[in-house]
């Protein structure tokens, strides 16, 4: 049964003890069976995160059964059972655990390499059955041998740094890194032709990608040094099990680890047949570290995600990645500074330009950007998260850009959502988070006026003539309606022309009162908008 207004997350494969515990003081954590396809789907109707692992798939149609579903999670670095473009359509952030099983991987290489140089397992079998053949297992050292390390992600240089111990030359294939790094690493990079002509051990670090699938095939493994062991401990596919199997029984390839395979779960390869060969299935992450932080990553993620911040590891979100600790308040101030700006406009923009000004610019503001994007459809639009607000602005036909600069003249600094509006005006809404005994967001300028006002909880905006009794005219109409004021500010460019009110209250203004206010004061533009931070 679920608890009243907590939102629910539905664990739907085995997870750690300690990711539970993570959710269990402030979801309703409802755990089952994933593989249930009925249940599944039941369940999800009223989920506001799900959790799976290898075993439940996030379909389409398991999408479509979660109308209130706001995240996806799994936990570990695969998504192949998530349908991440269904997910990004309906505004459902994806996240994954990228880096819980680094180490885990990286071990597991190290492992498999050193079992084929060694004929680990042949010999345990061996022995196994009372034989006793130490000369039929005769292997290699690594000292003064050279490794090739396809793939210079975490992973590959976790498995260089700690094949490196072993007194081996590393070099590396991978175009996507620069040479300067690589350098920094004690790693020489060449290309994969040079890397498959001196390598004497060869381990595949790569993601399964179009380009990647495939790449170790019957060509490239004519090309490799005689005698060369070859493990794959990253993805299945990266390496033609065929061709690989056909090389090790001709002898041109001396041995192979193999942790991944094209088809899973595989229990049948021309591989399995060959003594030459140490075959695990797909241990990379199954270790109880691993198991233990790919569950407490996504169950952090999930109450980031629940609670409206940016998660780092969602991997549908534009500007993805860590979020500096300078730029991490800006975030919730440049989603509000997009409220208001719709608020104010009152109409669509055709354009808007995010300007984060200051010290902070050294950093990436990308996710800036995508705060303010997701601030200007949140009234607007049902459901609009950081998955889906750029698609949202494509849709609608906003151009969003971004413009950074050092200095900022007024503030340390400063962020402020400029646009176009369809109608040809232009508006700009400004603000910056001030830091005293604790953070404070604050709205710095309205379509040109001056104000200093909080940015936080109910707040109208009118616009009016400027003369004497507005502002008692307004305390007079909000109190006979029993709603507080918590702070009013009145901005005006010269007496007797246009004036700005910002009226903070301690209640909503509903419609029909905001409409009596404007009529008090004959404004000539009124709004409400109440700022607090949207999940």
């Amino acid at each position: 049964m679920t608890t009243p207004n907590r939102p629910v997350v539905v664990i739907a494969d085995k997870l750690a003890d300690s990711a539970v515990a993570v959710l269990a003081g402030d979801f309703d954590v409802r755990t089952i069976d994933g593989t249930d396809v009925r249940v599944l789907h039941a369940e999800l109707a009223r989920a506001d995160a799900v959790i799976v692992r290898s075993a439940t798939r996030i379909d389409a149609d398991a999408l479509a059964a979660a109308p209130k579903l706001k995240v996806v999670a799994r936990a570990g670095v695969g998504l192949d059972n998530v349908d991440v473009n269904a997910a990004t359509g309906r505004g459902v952030m994806v996240v994954n655990a990228p880096t819980s099983n680094i180490v885990s991987a990286a071990e597991q290489a190290v492992a498999l390499l050193l079992a084929s140089a060694r004929f680990t397992a042949q010999a345990d079998a061996s022995l196994r059955r009372g034989e006793w053949k130490r000369s039929h297992f005769t292997g290699v050292e690594l000292a003064n041998k050279t490794v090739g390390v396809i793939g210079l992600g975490k992973i590959g240089q976790l498995f260089a740094a700690r094949i490196g111990a072993f007194d081996t030359k590393i070099i590396a294939y991978d175009p996507y890194v620069q040479p300067a790094r690589a350098a920094q690493l004690g790693i020489t990079l060449v290309s994969l032709d040079d890397l498959l002509l001196q390598s004497d051990f060869i381990s595949i670090h790569l993601p399964k990608t179009p380009e990647t699938v495939g790449l170790i095939g019957k060509n490239e493994l004519d090309k490799v040094k005689p005698g060369v062991r070859i493990v794959n401990a990253a993805r299945g596919g990266l390496i033609d099990e065929a061709a690989l199997a056909e090389a090790l029984a001709d002898g041109r390839v001396a041995g192979a680890g193999i942790d991944v395979y094209a088809t899973e779960p595989c229990t049948d390869s021309p591989l399995f047949g060959l003594d030459n060969v140490v075959v695990t299935p797909h241990l990379g992450a199954s270790t109880r570290e691993a198991q233990d932080n790919a569950g407490l990553a996504v169950a952090r993620s999930v109450k980031l995600a629940l609670a409206g911040e940016f998660v780092p590891d969602a991997v549908n979100v534009q500007a993805g990645g860590v979020v500096a600790e300078d730029v991490r308040p800006l975030l919730p101030l440049a989603e509000r500074l997009g409220r208001v700006f719709t608020a104010v406009s009152a109409g669509a923009a055709q354009s808007i330009t995010v300007e984060v000004r200051g010290d902070v610019v050294s950093e990436d503001v990308t996710v800036l950007q995508l705060a303010a994007t997701k601030g200007l459809f949140v009234d607007v639009a049902e459901q609009v998260t950081y998955v889906n607000a750029p698609l949202l602005a494509v849709e609608r036909g906003v151009d969003v850009g971004l413009f950074t600069a050092p200095d900022s003249p007024d503030f340390h600094n400063k962020v402020t959502v400029r646009g176009a509006l369809v109608d040809g005006r232009a508006l700009s809404v400004s603000g910056i988070v001030a830091n005293g005994v604790k953070e404070v967001r604050r709205l710095t300028e309205i379509d040109g006026y001056d104000v200093e006002i909080d940015a936080e909880g109910p707040l109208v905006i009118l616009r009016y003539e400027d003369r004497p009794g507005v502002v008692g005219l307004i305390g007079g109409a909000l109190g006979d309606a029993g709603v507080n004021i918590a702070s009013m500010q009145v901005a005006r460019k010269e007496a007797g022309g246009e004036a700005l009110m910002v009226v903070a209250a301690d209640a909503e203004v509903p419609s029909d009162l905001l409409g009596r206010l404007a009529t008090t004061i004959g404004a000539s533009a009124a709004t409400a908008v109440t700022l607090t931070d949207q999940p």
